[in-house]
């Protein structure tokens, strides 16, 4: 199998001031195109470094793609190691430049010289014209070997790699293997529970077909992988694992696709049963609803949401009884009740959902710890409270919260009375 590595540069990378999200994304693209990504490396704006290791990984990886240092600024200097790294010299590329200028007037910037030295690129190099920004990409050939330099910001890197560089590479590399990756989203099950309710796949894990277990606030994410000549062999191997996954596991997973969303798929069902939703959050500020309109087309099923924080706000614009305030607190099983379904009825949704608990670090007692939510549900016919007790994490809290609240309206819609989690239901 070709062999790939991923250079990340910046020193702001290393101090933690911008997470490194391009190394993850590169690394996937990579894999999914029959490469072996053997390393990754993140290396600060030093000349030496950048040099050893850049020059290092030409005469170890088939493909080398290098993201960061082609900005205008004095610490940019990825440009310059790469120049001296193949004996050229820069010159300027008149198209790049019309480009940059371009962008400047239209955006009513002052263009100055600092800005013109980017239309700047190595003589030898083939330019990865960039339409997302003022940094052209470069692609370089040495003894085979493909190193490939894009600038670091995250859609122009992505651009750059997907519009510019694949060509490229499936030009260089075509016996290449090919990879068939498959990613199937659940959601309200724990991974240990998940691998327990899937079983054994070790007669399936072979010839080429892996299996990885990807956990996270939103839900476990099982990817499958095969290797092979061409595509549709690759996805052969997959079949009979697929089918297994719905067969064990087919009622908490609610979709496939690396970036499918477990909003997107609930927004779907809310249409396709031409149903409306509203939210009354508290705990959430307000996540859940920015959650559901992140969607397009939301305004289909979403009609509003309210972020009821203060007790005085409960009661006097979600109509929630005072007395059960006093006697319950915020924090209950009633409370979540009747935000649900008040909610709803002032919005005119068909259903309501709720969010009411203590997000944490502090605020917990020994009869409500930290952690503790309640989420309600309403809609004719059907009108119940969850009670959670999740982390001391605070966004984490809000995160899980949404999901469940998401995956709880979906299971219910789906006519699935197990709730996320296995959580019990508490009748109004």
């Amino acid at each position: 199998m070709r062999k790939a590595h991923i250079i990340s540069i910046g020193n702001e990378l290393l101090i933690g001031d911008t997470i490194n999200t391009n190394a993850s994304w590169l690394g996937g693209l990579l894999t999914e195109q029959g490469f072996y990504v053997e390393q990754v490396s993140t290396i600060p704006d030093d000349y030496d470094l950048i040099y050893r290791i850049v020059n290092g990984s030409l005469h170890q990886a088939d493909v080398t793609v290098v993201t960061g240092g082609l900005g205008p600024t004095h610490d940019d200097i990825t440009k310059k190691v790469v120049v001296d790294l193949f004996d050229s010299k820069l010159i300027e590329n008149r198209e790049v430049l019309d480009f940059i200028k371009m962008i400047f007037k239209r955006r009513g910037f002052t263009f100055s010289r600092t800005n013109a030295a980017q239309a700047l690129v190595p003589q030898n190099c083939d330019v990865l014209f960039n339409n997302k920004g003022t940094a052209p990409g470069m692609w370089f050939e040495k003894n085979g070997n493909a190193l490939i330099v894009l600038p670091g910001v995250p859609h122009e890197m992505k651009y750059l790699m997907e519009e510019r560089a694949l060509p490229k590479i499936h030009n260089l590399f075509p016996d290449r293997e090919v990879w068939a990756t498959r990613y199937f989203k659940t959601a309200g099950v724990p991974e240990s529970t998940l691998s327990e309710q899937i079983g054994d796949l070790d007669e399936f894990v072979n010839n080429g077909v892996g299996v990885a277990y990807l956990p996270g606030p939103a839900g476990v994410t099982v990817r499958i992988s095969a290797s092979a000549d061409t595509l549709k062999q690759a996805e052969g191997k997959l079949t009979k694992l697929k089918d297994l996954l719905y067969e064990k596991a087919g009622d908490v997973i609610f979709g496939e696709g690396k970036n499918l969303k477990l909003e997107e798929v609930t927004g779907k069902i809310l249409t396709d049963n031409k149903l409306t939703i509203a939210a009354a959050e508290s705990c959430t500020g307000g996540l859940l609803s920015s959650k559901i309109t992140d969607i397009p087309g939301s305004s289909v099923y979403m009609k509003g949401g309210i972020v009821a924080y203060e007790n005085a706000i409960k009661i006097s614009v979600l109509n929630i009884s005072e007395k059960d305030l006093k006697k319950d607190g915020a924090v209950s099983k009633s409370v979540a009740l009747q935000m649900a379904k008040s909610v709803a009825e002032k919005m005119g949704a068909d259903i309501g959902v709720s969010a009411t608990g203590i997000a944490g670090p502090d605020g917990g007692t020994d009869e409500k710890p930290v952690g503790t939510v309640w989420m309600g549900f309403w809609m004719k016919g059907d009108h119940f409270a969850i009670k959670a007790v999740l982390s001391n994490d605070r966004l984490l809290n809000k995160e899980r919260t949404v999901m469940i609240i998401l995956e709880t309206v979906r299971r219910r819609l789906q006519g699935m009375d197990e709730l996320p989690y296995q959580l019990k239901p508490h009748s109004a």
